[in-house]
């Protein structure tokens, strides 16, 4: 299945402040959820509390990008960060 990615004007204010190597991974990540939505190395899990409907995908290590699905093949991202700052 290929995922439509759309952005939010959130997620765009928050990738501008990411260094380059983090926006450079996220593209890699990017190209791999479009693809294939599942894959093991994006951890692709929903979330809970504040963040319910939201699903969360692993950039790096620390970093993880929310999105929504708003369609069975569209998914609408929200915002990039780091773990703690995310879930605090």
């Amino acid at each position: 299945m290929i995922i439509k990615l759309c952005f939010a004007k959130s997620f765009d204010k928050a990738y501008a402040r990411h260094p380059q190597k983090i926006k450079d991974k996220f593209k890699e990540r990017k190209n791999l959820f479009i693809e294939s939505p599942f894959h093991p190395l994006l951890e692709n899990h929903p979330l809970h509390g504040k963040y319910e409907g939201y699903r969360s995908i692993n950039v790096t290590g620390d970093y993880r990008a929310l999105f929504r699905m708003i369609a069975p093949d569209v998914a609408y991202s929200v915002y990039i960060d780091t773990h703690p700052k995310l879930y605090r």
